[in-house]
């Protein structure tokens, strides 16, 4: 008679004899439906184009991905096959994954790239300036590394007056990217002239550290200017692009940030013949002024302007006494003339005057009452008065006088004619 077997022990011998016999594969294809999980699981299909298999990468595996998984995407896949005998369905194990033609570390810093320029971490109008002479500045390297003996020994032959502090980090391994992330956001806090993140050269693989996202975050939200002295000149890291400067090399980053002594010097000597130049000049032509001033003052002053008022009045007293003398001395000749002519003016006045005198007085005679017989005049007098007979009244007494009679008088009627 024949055993049936249930669901789950078929399952079971169906996942033994797939990882017993695939325990290992390696597949090539194109990424599908792709699914970041919050247990940091990832899960995906890899397909060509007549098939597909369901795959996941858990979360151990995933955290060493150097590179985002993106829908269509070429892979090489290295993993195990199992069964998920809950839906008997089949499945592979991710152990490691990379991209095909492209290398993972190179995808991943294309990758990162471009996401961090999306979001604005390069542009140029929030970039820092170097200050032109730091005082103090924070160095994130190693202690023990070629870089910082290489960046000290520049300091000293070039700028003395400047104070390191070094923020001993690692600058390779799985450790590095936040160590040196850690060591930003402690300097950021202190308040430093400049902070310099300092490697030198490598692999790819050496300098990975300053390609990752948690070293840009830091760069890009620091508030002290940072510069970026990683590798060689020909290593471009992501942390050049988001820092405020990028060096060539560790060494070429203090030349960069420091001025040069000997620069200063004859900067200071050009400075003080420029000065002294000016000085002179501005002295010299201070002089000018000055005597300008001072001649203008003597014009204007009050002591000249006296001696001017008093000179002026001088002019015009000989000017004065010119012109008296000229009206004395014309006058001088008019005096005979005028005395003959006021003689004989006087002369002939009185001779008028007496002719005009003798007229008078012959009209004056001829017209005084007392010199006429005047027939039937007499005046009225009242009161020694002179009034006229409409001012008398019935019984008023008064008096008639001509020249040479005087008669009392009494009213006795009065009519009117």
């Amino acid at each position: 008679m024949n055993q049936y077997l249930s669901v789950s022990v078929v399952n079971e011998q169906i996942k033994n004899l797939l990882e017993s016999t695939f325990s290992r594969v390696m597949i090539e294809g194109e990424l599908s439906r792709i699914t970041y999980h919050n247990s940091g699981h990832i899960y995906f299909t890899l397909k060509d184009a007549n098939s597909s298999i369901k795959c996941v990468m858990f979360r151990s595996y995933a955290q060493k991905l150097r590179f985002r998984l993106e829908e269509g995407q070429s892979v090489m896949l290295d993993g195990a096959l199992t069964l998920y005998k809950p839906r008997g369905e089949y499945q592979v194990n991710a152990i490691k994954i990379e991209p095909s033609g492209t290398g993972a570390l190179a995808l991943a810093y294309e990758q990162l790239k471009k996401d961090l320029e999306k979001k604005g971490y390069f542009k140029k109008e929030i970039k820092k300036d170097i200050p032109s002479y730091p005082q103090n500045i924070a160095l994130v390297t190693s202690a023990t590394g070629a870089a910082l003996q290489d960046m000290l020994r520049v300091a000293t032959t070039r700028y003395q007056n400047i104070k390191f502090d070094i923020y001993d980090v690692l600058v390779q391994g799985e450790m590095a990217s936040s160590q040196i992330a850690n060591a930003i956001n402690i300097a950021d806090q202190r308040s430093y002239d400049i902070i310099v993140i300092a490697r030198g050269g490598g692999s790819i693989e050496d300098l990975w550290a300053f390609n990752e996202k948690i070293v840009a975050d830091a760069i890009f939200n620091a508030t002290t200017p940072i510069v970026s002295a990683v590798g060689h000149e020909i290593d471009f890291l992501i942390s050049d692009f988001v820092a405020d400067l990028r060096a060539p090399t560790p060494s070429a980053a203090i030349q960069m940030i420091l001025p040069d002594k000997n620069e200063l010097l004859m900067n200071i000597d050009n400075i003080r013949n420029s000065f002294n130049q000016i000085l002179e000049h501005k002295i010299n032509k201070s002089k000018l002024l000055i005597d300008d001033l001072s001649v203008r003052f003597k014009e204007n002053s009050i002591e000249q302007k006296i001696s001017f008022a008093l000179s002026e009045i001088d002019s015009l007293k000989k000017r004065y006494n010119q012109l008296i003398e000229h009206k004395i001395e014309f006058k001088s000749r008019e005096i005979p003339h005028l005395a003959e002519n006021f003689s004989r003016f006087i002369s002939q006045s009185f001779l008028d005057k007496h002719r005009e005198l003798n007229s008078l007085t012959q009209v004056f005679n001829q017209a005084n009452p007392k010199n006429k017989q005047m027939k039937g005049l007499a005046q009225v007098v009242k009161s020694s008065k002179v009034i006229s007979l409409d001012s008398l009244n019935k019984d008023d007494e008064f008096e008639l006088q001509d020249t040479r009679y005087k008669i009392l008088s009494k009213v006795i009627a009065k009519k009117v004619l």
